[in-house]
């Protein structure tokens, strides 16, 4: 192609609007353009980075056996209905009406309608395991788009769905699909990629792994241990057992604590660390309108997906409560001991050994010293609701070697059960004539999302750094004096028209342009080899000069040795 002709000006300037490094190159080097807030059109060089990963996904979901579909991204009420997840999904849900007043969904996941695709498809166990995929549109009303690809409304997802007759089968071919996924980021050139324990969300399930990018932009939390490699998401992440700091029996004292309302302000006023004191968090559910108040020492922070899954509620039908009259809570001075209240009261695992501690007294302007939650509220249950911090123990090796990373998510994969097909009453029947639900797994990649991910790894905010894989272009001429030049415009030109001919997808810049102009363009665009061709070593005997992705030196080769060149140096490269 030439690059006259190319679709999707590169821009000399940093975007103001860019917050990460992907966000950036991709608005400066033309592949993304924003049509609305988390909606994005990919550019002619965006749309062939993002075919050749898909290619690369369709290959290892074949590899494993999956048939490709292809489903509507639009669905009906009814269906989602099946599931009861119209209802229980909220705004990120968007829901419409059809000319007909027929109530509608843009679909952000496709379980319900795999489920309903195959209904009749496979009644018998003789058809067992099988798994299908699909590369689709999707649509998530998000809050908060971020960052680009990483966090947008309308994407691509590449999703794959099992389903099958017995765990062991479901084991099995989970397993097949968290080894292509290796080999998938393997491909597009991120193989530091780490599989981690997850929760299972809305999907629902009995297990689940996510596969995180670690980079600093990444907003989800990682929790890893340096001595045995656990990982876990933050929101499931745990230990199993706590460093006691307040081991001293102490009798309560009552404590005038004038307006003193927060854990800073009650540290400086007690001397006492962070860790002395514990604390109220409150919560109002808004399905049932209950109060939620949990306790827990004061130096952790309460992890609300767990919290969210202990009371089986979702994600925005709980929120922070705030004050209000006549609903006998003292706010700022919340304690356990003498707790007047209707609310549902949870004691974090944090409290379970402490014997002394200072809490509110549930009266404005005063805490109480000393408070031994068993000793002075009596037998309750403690439960892990708390988000791990990098002191605590590693739950499988017992050391303290936890550190908390940034990370991206790139992809995830459920154990489903039959949570759909029973829902749906997807069944088959086994060799006795027995009817069952067939058991399902669930295996995403979020297409965009991926690609800026890889730049978030290797990208500079002046060169995509990409690997020769998922490249928009194999190689890039860049001729100087092209259009002034007669020699450097026939050399150009004719090694143009060879490497075409031996396969190659060619991009020739035949702008009347200078030299800087040529090469930021062409980090830019990160075709894996660049070809110069200029006057001085056309004078040296029609040399070439080739740089490669991944090397800084320049070699010179003549018109003849070129091609040659070019399958040596690709050999080495992993596609």
């Amino acid at each position: 192609m030439l690059q006259s002709k190319l679709i999707g000006d590169t821009k000399k300037e940093w975007p103001n609007e860019a917050s990460v490094v992907s966000h950036g190159v991709l608005l400066k080097g033309g592949y993304i353009k924003q049509m609305a807030t988390g909606i994005y059109t990919l550019m002619p060089l965006g749309k062939k980075v993002i075919a050749k990963i898909e290619n690369i996904i369709r290959e290892e979901m074949n590899k494993v056996g999956a048939q490709e579909i292809l489903m509507p991204v639009v669905a009906t009420k009814k269906l989602w209905d099946m599931s009861g997840r119209y209802d229980s999904v909220g705004s990120e849900l968007l829901r419409f009406k059809d000319r007909n007043n027929t109530e509608m969904v843009l679909s952000m996941t496709h379980e319900e309608a795999t489920v309903y695709s195959l209904l009749s498809e496979a009644s018998s166990y003789q058809k067992y395991p099988f798994s299908v995929y699909q590369l689709q549109t999707k649509f998530r009303d998000e809050a908060r788009p971020r960052a680009g690809l990483i966090r947008v409304r309308e994407f691509t997802m590449k999703d794959a769905y099992s389903f099958h007759t017995s765990q062991e089968s479901l084991d099995e071919e989970y397993d097949k699909f968290f080894e292509a996924y290796n080999n998938i980021y393997k491909r597009v050139g991120i193989p530091q990629v780490v599989a981690v324990a997850s929760d299972t969300g809305i999907m629902g399930g009995s297990g689940a792994h996510e596969f995180m990018l670690l980079c600093d932009s990444g907003e989800d939390k990682i929790v890893h241990c340096s001595s045995c490699n656990y990982n876990a998401n933050m929101e499931v992440a745990y230990t199993t057992k706590y460093d006691v700091v307040n081991k001293k029996e102490e009798e309560i004292e009552k404590i005038y604590t004038p307006n003193i309302k927060t854990i800073e302000d009650l540290k400086e006023y007690t001397k006492l660390e962070t860790c002395n004191l514990g604390k109220a968090v409150i919560y109002k559910r808004l399905d049932t309108g209950k109060t939620i108040i949990v306790f827990l020492r004061a130096d952790r922070e309460v992890n609300e997906t767990k919290l969210r899954n202990l009371l089986k509620v979702d994600d925005e039908a709980l929120v922070p409560k705030k004050e209000e009259k006549d609903d006998n809570i003292v706010y700022g001075f919340v304690g356990p001991v003498n707790l007047n209240t209707d609310a549902q009261v949870i004691y974090d695992k944090s409290l379970e050994n402490e014997k002394s501690l200072v809490f509110g007294a549930n009266e404005k302007d005063y805490h109480l010293k000393g408070v031994n939650i068993l000793r002075d509220v009596g037998k309750v249950d403690f439960v892990d609701v708390a988000k791990v911090l990098e002191t605590d123990y590693c739950p499988i090796c017992n050391k303290k070697e936890l550190t908390i990373s940034n990370g991206i998510e790139v992809g995830n994969i459920f154990k489903l059960g039959d949570k759909y097909t029973k829902m749906l009453n997807m069944t088959y029947s086994d060799e006795n004539g027995k009817t069952h639900f067939p058991l399902m797994g669930c295996y995403g990649i979020g297409i965009g999302r991926l690609f800026a991910s890889v730049l978030e790894a290797r990208a500079t905010e002046n060169k995509l750094n990409l690997p020769p894989s998922i490249a928009p272009f194999d190689i890039h001429i860049c001729p100087l004096d092209y259009t002034k030049n007669e020699q450097v415009k026939k050399l150009a030109d004719d090694i143009y028209e060879l490497l075409k001919l031996n396969g190659y997808d060619v991009l020739l810049d035949d702008r009347n342009k200078n030299a800087g102009v040529k090469f930021a363009d062409s980090d830019l665009i990160s075709a894996p080899i660049r070809i110069t061709v200029s006057k001085r070593n056309i004078e040296n005997g029609d040399l070439l000069e080739i740089k490669v992705y991944d090397n800084d030196e320049t070699t010179l080769v003549t018109k003849d040795e070129l091609v040659k060149y070019i399958e040596d140096k690709r050999k080495e490269w992993v596609f």
